[in-house]
């Protein structure tokens, strides 16, 4: 099946986990000893799963994977990984909100891929071969889950300290 406009988008998605899985071990590693530090673990475990998913998808597919998408992505992720450092050179609230908004996005957009992909399964046999419905809850799951610590680092990053 492997046409190039699936081959196409699968590895942008694929190029997508490999700057997630990026920036949440920099995440985990700058809040190590801290509570911060589980949670990231946790969510990169379910990024790493999602991501195994991804792969198998695209075994089952037939569509080999981009290295030149996957070493852009994680130069990329370099490059924002610099620009949370100049925005916040503490190393507080604001790189840790910016973060987390970095990924949240990342999760929408792999929802809307599995979304995307359950909708394409109803006229392609071919993608009928993934638990999309699971893989979509999944995700959205993760986007709870950072947005509870989004929310709780907006407070701290964006309240003035004479509030």
């Amino acid at each position: 099946m492997a046409n190039e406009q699936i081959a196409n988008y699968l590895n942008d998605h694929l190029a997508g986990s490999v700057a997630a899985l990026e920036l949440l071990e920099h995440l985990e590693a700058a809040h190590a000893s801290t509570p911060l530090e589980r949670f990231f673990a946790e969510l990169r475990e379910a990024v790493t799963a999602d991501r195994q998913a991804l792969e198998a998808l695209m075994s089952r597919l037939q569509i080999a994977q981009s290295r030149t998408r996957k070493a852009t992505a994680w130069i990329s992720e370099k490059i924002t990984e610099l620009k949370l450092k100049v925005d916040d050179r503490t190393g507080g609230a604001l790189r840790l909100l910016e973060g987390l908004e970095a990924l949240s996005l990342g999760i929408e957009g792999k929802r809307g891929m599995w979304r995307a992909l359950a909708a394409a399964a109803g006229d392609t046999t071919e993608l009928r071969v993934a638990d999309y419905e699971g893989l979509v809850k999944r995700a959205e799951e993760q986007r709870l889950w950072v947005e509870v610590v989004r929310l709780e680092a907006a407070k701290k990053a964006l309240v003035p300290a004479s509030t």
